[in-house]
């Protein structure tokens, strides 16, 4: 069984990728679905959930996340069972 919530920003799985997609709107979303985020180097961010681990890079300066960052949570949220 997934994992859904309607805090999840469909922008994640819409395809083709989406540029607008906020970083502050992305942590309020994995915070809701139960994710550990903690801080590293630079502006790196691990994400922890479901006992697997994605590195994101923190966008900046601008709020948005990059098309490839976006893909990148896309298939790991999908492969820990998180749906729209």
């Amino acid at each position: 069984t997934g994992v859904q919530t309607c805090a999840l920003p469909i922008l994640i799985f819409k395809r083709p990728v989406s540029g607008n997609v906020k970083w502050s709107d992305t942590i309020a979303m994995l915070n809701s679905i139960g994710a550990e985020l903690e801080e590293r180097e630079g502006s790196l961010v691990a994400i922890h959930l479901s006992n697997d681990i994605q590195i994101q890079h923190r966008p900046h300066p601008s709020p948005c996340m990059d098309k490839g960052a976006v893909a990148a949570l896309r298939k790991f949220l999908e492969t820990n069972g998180v749906k729209p």
